[in-house]
């Protein structure tokens, strides 16, 4: 390395540094292949898009050219700069007419912009950083680099690079999705660039989609599955090939549609071949398939489908169909290679991750939107999939994603909620005349089908309550216990939350009750373990045990329990259990018991209250007697008039104003702070040693945990000198039990500990 040239990261460890020159093509020359992918799908201006995204590159390290950067860069050091180096791209492109580009600068650290915060009286020169500058004292940051801009100009050209040319643009675009995706053309590329020169990673093309040889490969899979022994199997299994073969041939517009097809109708693959069919059939080709499910504990049952199905010859099955469990969207220098990408061209993900990504504001996590555009999104137990008061504003975003970057969505679930037909979200959804509620049509259009599916469906299950009729009357741990073993069995309990699941069970071990336990206190790779102990239970006939979970079992998964049990929560929740209970009709007087707990060692979810007290008002005959989609549609419109409509126009008011930080902080699927802890030691000691270790393994050795919890039981970060917060790895060090109740083990030991007077230091 020529050392003249001025560098862009410093040296680390056997790895030498990078020029300025060469992250800076680099990130130019990614960032502009993103962009000129993700705007073939798109009806606006491509040529101005794609200028926003190379412009910003070309300048989004100018900074680092200053001596004082630089005197840091030339060193093995992890000290922040002393000169936050994305002023000076600011400046460079906002005096040359590039305000789009200046934003995505200035955003590509530090997150996408609040408009109040940018304007008087907030701030007299909007996107500039105007905070006092230690370095030269009694003068601002901007108003130093206002002064040295000239030079870093000269030295950018004098490195080889060429300058931004003037280009007057109006107004700020307005949409925050196109904004979104230009960032994350931005921010893929430079987080790439650095994280390929630190690891020593070479590029790896994506897999080829080849989306008509594996819609073919769907077929002949689905025609070799069993037929069934029984005369209710075969009738259960030649309406399941009717349904495949409905949505195999369905129309592939319009680009938003919908399967209300119940649980064991064979979802899964059917929607995936009208999708497959869509893929390929589009001009040009969709580039991915993203399926959305509520829970991490589905998504390894449809990724093995998925694999088993669609697989060709000679593929490894992670390039082809990549899960992603939880959150793993990392900033750090250190971390970066572990972030999860929508590379595949089949991605199974969650709830959580798709829609926070789609409403968020931080770089991180916006690192992977620019797939987007082209693809196609299957969102599979869309009751599940987010809070009501979501909605309208997701509405708003796959809206302009299906009609501006060339998207095609699909919602399905046994208990659809038909919500965007209810006049209260439309009044507040569509607040400009010129918008209308597109035409959503089901993929099924065979009404005699969807007789036939829906006869199936009715007189499965009995909801009941305890005692009957009783909406008061609370149990508590070992009333619960007592309660559920009087019923027949096997039973399902599910829960609100991780420690009330962890509490039961352990209670039920404690006094010699058969129970597993399944909740995302245990990391993936031992949820997989659990559930298969799970199906050979179910399948051994064995009736007197119990399986005591959280949420993310209610949806999706291939259970079948004679009796369910479900906390209180949602009316969606409650009907989803019943897909866990007689789910192929086996059991006679099969029954879901709605039921209330108390107990000191239980932990609440504030999150459900609304959604609780919407249940509250629906009786035991309401319940068994309207149909799933009805009800839950009922159930939504009811959410509407507790709160959450208000909320929902809150998020589309602050959207509508660019307030993005505080639009990110309410899109949040679930109200958590969570952090990522790996509870393998082995694992960890690679991390932290430099080894090259993958983002899959690092999800299925690893939880999510709440930060208060992190601070309560003073976990550390796997590197402690970074600069993330919130996307810090940590290290789980006390007990953990992988067979049964995960990271809970060590919690209820501690609590136990603390309650005898012990303190953690």
């Amino acid at each position: 390395m020529n050392r003249s040239q001025p560098l862009a990261h410093s040296p680390r460890q056997d790895v030498c540094a990078q020029t300025y020159i060469e992250h800076v093509s680099n990130v130019k020359k990614f960032a502009a292949k993103n962009a000129k992918n993700a705007s073939t799908y798109y009806n606006g201006e491509r040529q101005t898009f794609i200028s926003w995204v190379k412009r910003a590159a070309l300048y989004h390290d100018l900074g680092k050219l200053d001596l004082a950067n630089q005197a840091v860069l030339n060193k093995d050091s992890r000290k922040p700069l002393p000169i936050a180096h994305e002023d000076a791209g600011v400046a460079a492109l906002w005096k040359q007419g590039s305000k789009e580009s200046a934003t995505l600068v200035a955003a590509h650290h530090a997150g996408m912009f609040s408009k109040s915060n940018e304007t008087y009286p907030n701030k007299k020169r909007s996107f500039r950083d105007e905070r006092e500058f230690s370095v030269s004292e009694g003068i601002q940051l901007d108003e130093y680099i206002d002064a040295h801009l000239n030079e870093y100009l000269n030295a950018h050209e004098k490195a080889g690079l060429s300058k931004v040319g003037e280009r007057k643009e109006g107004q700020l675009h307005r949409c925050g999705l196109s904004r979104r995706i230009a960032l994350s053309c931005l921010v893929d590329a430079d987080h790439g660039d650095t994280a390929r020169h630190y690891r020593k990673e070479i590029e790896i093309a994506p897999s080829e989609p080849r989306w008509n040889e594996r819609l073919n490969a769907l077929r002949r899979y689905v025609s070799k599955l069993p037929k069934g022994s029984s005369k209710r199997e075969q009738d259960r299994n030649d309406i399941r090939k009717r349904f495949f073969e409905s949505c195999d041939v369905a129309p592939i517009s319009p680009s938003i549609r919908t399967c209300d097809a119940p649980v064991g109708s064979g979802k899964t693959t059917a929607v995936m071949a009208h999708l497959l069919r869509v893929a390929a059939e589009r001009t040009p080709p969709l580039r991915h398939i993203i399926v959305v499910l509520p829970y991490t504990n589905i998504i390894t049952q449809s990724v093995d489908t998925y694999r088993k199905a669609l697989l060709l010859d000679g593929e490894r099955p992670e390039d082809i169909v990549a899960e992603h469990h939880h959150k793993a969207d990392f900033e750090s220098m250190e971390l970066r290679q572990l972030a999860t990408l929508w590379k595949s061209p089949i991605i199974v993900t969650t709830a959580v991750q798709f829609f926070e990504t789609l409403g968020s504001h931080h770089p991180a996590r916006l690192r992977k939107l620019h797939e987007l555009p082209g693809s196609a999104i299957f969102v599979d137990e869309t009751h599940a999939a987010i809070p009501s008061h979501l909605w309208p504003q997701m509405w708003r975003w796959l809206g302009t994603w299906t009609k501006d970057w060339g998207g095609h969505l699909v919602l399905a679930s046994g208990s659809l909620p038909r919500f965007w037909e209810l006049n209260e979200f439309r009044e507040i959804t569509y607040t400009n005349n010129s918008d209308s509620m597109p035409d959503v049509p089901d993929l099924v259009e065979d009404i005699s089908l969807r007789s036939d599916i829906k006869s199936v469906e009715e007189a499965r299950i009995n909801y009941r309550r305890r005692p009957d009729n009783d909406k008061t009357r609370a149990l508590d741990c070992l009333g619960v216990v007592k309660f559920i073993e009087a019923q027949p069995g096997p039973r399902l309990l599910i829960v609100n939350t991780v420690h009330t699941a962890a509490v039961i069970a352990h209670k039920m071990r404690e006094i010699g009750i058969d129970t597993l336990h399944i909740s995302t206190a245990l990391a993936p790779i031992h949820r997989d373990l659990i559930v298969k102990m799970v199906k050979k239970k179910l399948k051994s006939k064995k009736a007197n045990w119990t399986l005591v979970a959280t949420s993310c079992v209610e949806a999706g998964m291939n259970f079948s329990f004679q009796t369910g049990f479900r906390e209180r929560s949602s009316t969606a929740s409650l009907i989803q259990i019943g897909g866990r209970v007689s789910r192929g009709d086996e059991f006679e007087d099969a029954v879901v018991w709605d039921i209330l707990l108390q107990d000191d060692r239980f932990r609440s979810n504030p999150s459900i209250s609304i959604a609780r007290q919407v249940l509250d008002r629906f009786t035991v005959d309401e319940l068994n007697k309207t149909h799933p989609s009805e009800l839950a549609s009922i159930a939504m419109k009811m959410e509407w008039n507790f709160g959450a409509e208000e909320k929902a126009k809150q998020i589309i008011r602050l959207e509508e104003r660019m307030e993005y930080p505080d639009v990110s902080s309410k899109c949040k699927v679930i109200d958590t702070d969570t952090r990522t802890v790996i509870i393998d030691r082995a694992f960890y000691e690679a991390l932290r040693n430099g080894d090259k270790v993958s983002r899959i393994e690092l999800m299925k050795h690893s939880v999510q945990i709440w930060a208060n919890k992190i601070n309560k039981l003073s976990l550390q970060p796997v590197f402690p000198a970074s600069r993330s917060s919130d996307s810090d790895i940590y290290f789980w060090q006390y007990d953990y039990d992988p067979e049964f109740i995960g990271y809970m083990e060590g919690v209820l030991k501690l609590d136990k500990f603390i309650e005898e007077g012990g303190a953690i230091i």
